[in-house]
C-alpha cells in the first residue's frame, strides 16, 4: 500500500466519518468489485466513488 492509502484512512476516522463510508473507499480506491446489491448503502456508495476516483470530496456528508 501506499502512504496516501494508510493517511487517508487515518484522516476518514479522526474526523468520525461512517464505516459505510470508509469500507466503500477502501474498495473503490483499491479497484475491488462492488458489494452485491442488498448490501449498497448510500455511504458506501459515495466512499466506493470517491475511492475510485482517489479524493474524499464526499466524506463530509457522512460524518458521525
Amino acid at each position: 500500500m501506499d502512504k496516501m492509502y494508510y493517511e487517508t484512512i487515518d484522516k476518514l476516522e479522526k474526523l468520525g466519518v461512517d464505516r459505510e463510508y470508509i469500507q466503500g473507499w477502501i474498495g473503490g480506491y483499491l479497484e475491488n468489485p462492488k458489494r452485491e446489491e442488498q448490501r449498497i448503502t448510500e455511504a458506501y456508495e459515495a466512499g466506493y466513488e470517491d475511492g475510485t476516483a482517489k479524493e474524499i470530496n464526499s466524506a463530509e456528508r457522512f460524518k458521525n
